[in-house]
């Protein structure tokens, strides 16, 4: 039987390398996203990946959501946390809307959806459970103190939850990437890219979502079970934790 993995935020950028990558491992993958239905739709067509549209920062969302997953799939046996957002701004005129969303997307959603697999992972002694952090959560990001600290949280959470979880049979990671070319970082202006970010990078490029994916699988093999409670950083070398 073909394990089962889910992959929050997995039809566009990072997230979409990494249900693409998961599905050609052999893994039968379902896909979650928030709102934008053609960007879903164009992926499902593409890929036959089953997609489904929740928000993670719903609890509620996400206890329907996976119900429904396991439902068509079965019991979730690998949970990429992957769903994020950004609402950048100088903490001195960061509105309280704007915190809220970035940790409750970022943060809350490892909860959120973590909390619906974590019991069924328990009683079948096996379950894989990664969650894509960032460097800016390891080293600050100017304008970004929701995203840093949501994504710093990210990495307490995965210590924590591995301790509890390492005796029987699962384990939890982080994978914290640099600059990685999605369209997230294409919005950034490309000479302040050119300028500013790609000579801060020591291998001189930018990330591509698959060099991500291919962690994600890695983390997610049976093989990997030694492994928990670890930040994986690929970065290019950017930076150290």
């Amino acid at each position: 039987m073909a394990r089962v993995a889910l992959v929050t935020g997995g039809t566009r950028g990072i997230g979409a390398a990494i249900s693409k990558a998961l599905k050609a491992a052999g893994y039968k993958v379902a896909a979650s996203y928030a709102g934008n239905d053609t960007a879903a739709e164009k992926f499902k067509a593409e890929t036959g990946i089953a997609v489904y549209k929740w928000d993670v920062a719903s609890f509620d969302a996400c206890a329907a959501g996976v119900k429904q997953v396991e439902a068509d799939l079965g019991p979730v046996d690998v949970l990429v946390n992957n769903a994020g957002i950004t609402r950048d701004t100088p903490f001195h005129k960061m509105t309280l809307d704007q915190w809220n969303a970035v940790i409750n997307t970022n943060l809350g959603s490892l909860f959120n959806m973590t909390r619906q697999v974590i019991e069924g992972m328990r009683a079948r002694k096996f379950g894989r459970v990664i969650s894509i952090s960032s460097i800016n959560g390891q080293k600050g990001q100017f304008g970004q103190v929701n995203y840093s600290a949501a994504k710093a949280g990210d990495i307490g959470f995965t210590k924590a939850l591995a301790l509890e979880n390492a005796k029987i049979g699962i384990t939890v990671n982080a994978i914290a990437p640099g600059y990685i070319n999605t369209e997230m970082v294409q919005a950034v202006p490309k000479e302040v890219l050119e300028k500013n970010v790609i000579p801060q990078i020591p291998v001189n490029r930018l990330g591509e979502p698959e060099e991500i994916a291919r962690a994600v699988v890695f983390l997610a093999a049976d093989e990997a079970g030694f492994i928990t409670g670890s930040t994986l950083t690929i970065n290019g070398g950017q930076y150290h934790a």
